[in-house]
């Protein structure tokens, strides 16, 4: 198969740990594209990158950029995702539409647990991928070491593309293991071809036969030919990196300093020549050519008064801007520049496109003229890691903010929120404390909307220590017919996790039958706040005996009889406060296991186990119990003491007693 140097529109996403400088990556591709003038330090003020209040207020990326531009002939799409773990799900998202992955990584082997997350995401899309080392023409750092690090946290094997040409401290160039030229690289400008060093000369020889080994693992031919001593083609080599990464067979490594420009020639040169292309990307995708237009929408955008803008990917077939979608017509076609747009009237395979207005498209679908299919699996957000509970600071606000809040939600699937009864407030849950105030930073930006934040009210409960009884008469004259119900009621404690249950032992027919569903729901509107303050749960509670009038007797005196009844018995029952406790599932590098340890054990928590992480060499999973009012703000400690690298996973598990 010839190397690939197909004229398709490509998609290459750019992902990787926070500080990487995979904003001076996209602005340093798009610049070597010719569709930057000046490439620009991404905090400089004229960076295309990281336009958003948001992000400039922090200085650092809050959500993809995304830019199409030109290059040789040949439309590429580039989208830059944050690195912070908080905002993971817009990697998820480019995930879905990209034909190939650029792992963005420093130079440090001791910052090589950061690249974890990124890889085995997408590791288990199946997503192609190679590694960019940024930063590395002043470090002086192994590229031996960098690999053996990085290939700890890689199923694939890595390919070392190229070896570093160093002057003193400094990389000054490269030589490419492939054609085994030597090239100097010149700041601002395209390298140049020198005369491979002499110094350098036994390195690349090694280097070269490693790389070759790795390809013959998957070509016969190729293994046959290094084990007669027979030298392989440029071509041939160039043919088999390009099927076995078209294959996601092998991560091919590269390096550079995107501020200066080094080594972005030879890295959109692989993209171009040896990267897959969309016809890859509907294969992984299941996407079929029927003769209709696939569009998948991989980000929803809104864009002030441009209003809604759903981001999609044409996977096969042209769009007009003229067609509907499962009877849904876009306002216009756009093509995205940064923050800037442009109408267009047509696009086709591979073309990354937004369309206007389309009110009920959201982030995931597959759409067709014919139909809308919703997300699948790839969007599926994470579960939430860190609440906190809001309020609008103005009266006023309160009736706009779930509808606000629900656009930041269209934007950012990982984000929700949820009506708090205890509070009053919404309690607003995302993956972290930063990812919250992102979006609240957001949605005063946007819409003026200032919240009040506190943390989420615990769920406690309560219950009762010992059985009692109760007898209550509900009597009121007030002139024609009156009220009348007696009860008499015993209640005693349930196991724990019962619940409530209800039944009657009445002999006789002292009340008449069709008043017990009354007097069961007075005893239940009792449990709603108990004597301590919180909802009473694992309780029984037995009719036994009661009284009724023929004329004065209700449902309503029942009712009110029956939550009487129900407060006296609880007032004498001893209540005793539960708190909830969550089974906890925390997933951290091993070198940081005692770490873990310590911050389990003071927030009262309790290990129960160790195991290893399945399909993560060098991780633990920690199986914990944790009070649930000491989780909040757990992944902030957690992600501190592993180099942003730990997560969690918790679910209710019981209550427990507490003792003050």
């Amino acid at each position: 198969m010839v190397a690939s140097h197909s004229a398709t529109p490509r998609t290459v996403m750019l992902c990787g740990p926070y500080l990487s400088g995979k904003t001076s990556l996209f602005e340093a591709l798009l610049a070597e594209s010719g569709a930057l003038q000046r490439h620009a330090a991404p905090n400089s003020g004229f960076s295309l990158g990281d336009a958003a209040p948001e992000a400039k207020a922090h200085e650092m990326s809050t959500e993809m950029n995304i830019a199409t531009a030109d290059y040789l002939g040949q439309e590429w799409t580039f989208i830059d995702c944050p690195g912070s773990l908080d905002l993971i799900q817009e990697t998820r998202n480019a995930m879905q539409v990209a034909d190939l992955a650029v792992v963005v990584a420093e130079p440090d082997p001791a910052k090589v647990v950061t690249l974890d997350s990124y890889i085995k995401l997408l590791e288990e899309a199946d997503i192609p991928h190679i590694i960019f080392i940024n930063k590395f023409d002043k470090r002086d750092v192994s590229a031996r070491a960098l690999m053996e690090a990085f290939q700890a946290v890689s199923s694939k094997p890595l390919v070392l593309r190229e070896i570093p040409i160093r002057e003193g401290d400094q990389v000054t160039g490269f030589v490419d293991l492939v054609s085994e030229r030597a090239y100097h690289w010149e700041e601002g400008k395209p390298s140049s071809l020198i005369k491979l060093p002499d110094e350098v000369a036994d390195r690349e020889a090694e280097a070269r036969t490693e790389m070759l080994e790795h390809l013959a693992d998957f070509d016969d031919d190729l293994l046959e030919k290094l084990l007669e001593d027979i030298a392989p083609s440029t071509e041939e080599v160039y043919n088999d990196l390009a099927d076995d990464l078209a294959n996601n067979l092998v991560v091919p490594v590269f390096f550079g300093a995107a501020t200066n420009m080094n080594g972005i020639h030879r890295l959109m040169k692989a993209l171009r020549h040896e990267g897959p292309d969309v016809e890859q990307t509907d294969i992984r995708l299941g996407v079929e050519d029927d003769g209709e237009p696939h569009l998948k929408v991989f980000k929803t955008l809104h864009a002030g008064h441009a209003g809604k803008i759903s981001v999609a990917r044409v996977l096969n077939g042209t769009v007009k801007a003229t067609d509907t979608f499962d009877g849904e017509r876009p306002a216009s076609l756009v093509r995205i520049f940064g923050k800037k747009t442009d109408p267009v009237q047509s696009a086709g395979p591979g073309q990354v496109v937004g369309l206007t207005k389309m009110d009920s498209v959201q982030t995931g679908d597959l759409l067709t003229p014919s139909e809308r299919t919703a997300g699948d699996g790839t969007v599926i957000p994470p579960k939430p890691l860190f609440s906190l509970a809001i309020k609008a600071s103005s009266r006023g606000d309160d009736v706009k903010l779930p509808e606000h809040l629900k656009k930041l939600f269209e934007e950012d699937p990982s984000l929700s929120a949820e009506f708090d009864e205890m509070s009053g407030c919404q309690v607003l849950s995302g993956q972290g404390e930063m990812h919250l105030r992102l979006c609240l930073e957001k949605l005063k930006n946007r819409t003026g909307i200032d919240v009040e934040t506190s943390d989420p009210v615990t769920g406690y409960r309560e219950t009762i220590r010992k059985p009692v009884e109760a007898r209550y008469r509900h009597k009121k004259q007030s002139g024609g017919h009156g009220e009348f119900g007696e009860v008499v009621i015993k209640i005693a404690p349930r196991g724990r996790g019962e619940g409530f249950e209800f039944r009657q032992e009445i002999h006789g027919g002292s009340v008449p039958k069709q008043y017990f569903s009354a007097i069961e729901a007075g005893i239940q509107d009792t449990l709603v706040k108990g004597q301590l303050g919180y909802p009473v749960v694992d309780v029984e509670a037995v009719l036994l005996d009661g009284k009724a009038h023929s004329v004065d007797s209700s449902e309503m005196a029942f009712r009110k009889a029956g939550a009487q009844a129900m407060r006296d018995a609880l007032s004498d029952a001893g209540s005793v406060k539960l708190e909830p406790i969550n089974q906890v599932l925390i997933y951290t590098p091993d070198a940081f296991i005692s770490g873990i340890q310590k911050i389990v054990t003071g927030r009262r928590g309790q290990i129960l186990g160790f195991e290893s992480r399945e399909g993560w060499p060098g991780w633990n999973e920690v199986n914990c119990q944790i009070p649930a009012a000491e989780m909040h703000g757990m992944i902030n400690e957690l992600r501190s003491a592993t180099m942003g690298a730990a997560s969690f996973e918790a679910e209710f598990d019981h209550l427990q007693e507490q003792h003050s």
